[in-house]
């Protein structure tokens, strides 16, 4: 015989299994953000790439502010989104934070290594760079239990090693590589299963 107590206890960890199972099912912001910041730096290494190797030109690494075309972007986005969610899940708040860890040490590992460096900083950087893609790669798809994101932050680490033995140059040709394996990639199979859900 089940108690009106014990039923509520029951009804409850229902709900939260229902809960739990739609975080799954919606995670990432469909994806969006990890096509959003995938393209814009897949487009910002190739150009940097193109205009050091073929035309030599003094501030190929301006290209780079075009990136802040994107954060301004995922601003206005993450606002949006938060208006529009009722409720923000255990899973939304831990990869909340690891993506905020993430931006921290990027950060970071500019300023750090430019100090200790110098003008040199420039071709050790990315070695680092994408060991760190790989961090809230990683964790993201243990967390949402993804392994396109599992396998992607683990070709982040591989290619971090691979770039210590090849000229810097072509390291910006990894940074492409990474994130149309770890973000692209990942986020159009995240972006086709939330309209096949969304559409059941």
């Amino acid at each position: 015989m089940i108690s009106d107590q014990d039923f509520t206890h029951i009804e409850s960890l229902k709900v939260i299994q229902a809960m739990i199972n739609k975080a799954k099912d919606q995670f990432s912001e469909n994806g969006h953000l990890y096509l959003v910041w995938g393209w814009a730096i897949l487009i910002c290494s190739i150009a940097h790439f193109v205009l050091i190797r073929f035309f030599d030109y003094q501030y190929a690494s301006m290209i780079w502010m075009l990136t802040w075309v994107a954060v301004i972007y995922q601003t206005y986005y993450l606002w949006k989104q938060e208006k529009r969610k009722k409720v923000r899940t255990y899973t939304d708040h831990i990869i909340g934070w690891v993506w905020i860890t993430f931006v921290i040490l990027m950060f970071l590992f500019g300023v750090l290594f430019s100090i200790a460096l110098g003008k040199q900083y420039y071709q050790y950087m990315n070695v680092g760079f994408l060991a760190l893609y790989g961090m809230p790669t990683f964790l993201s798809g243990i967390t949402l239990r993804f392994k396109p994101l599992i396998y992607g932050g683990i070709t982040c680490w591989l290619l971090s090693i691979i770039a210590c033995f090849i000229p810097y140059q072509f390291h910006l040709l990894l940074l492409g590589l990474s994130v149309i394996i770890a973000w692209i990639v990942p986020g159009y199979i995240l972006k086709a299963r939330f309209k096949k859900i969304s559409a059941g």
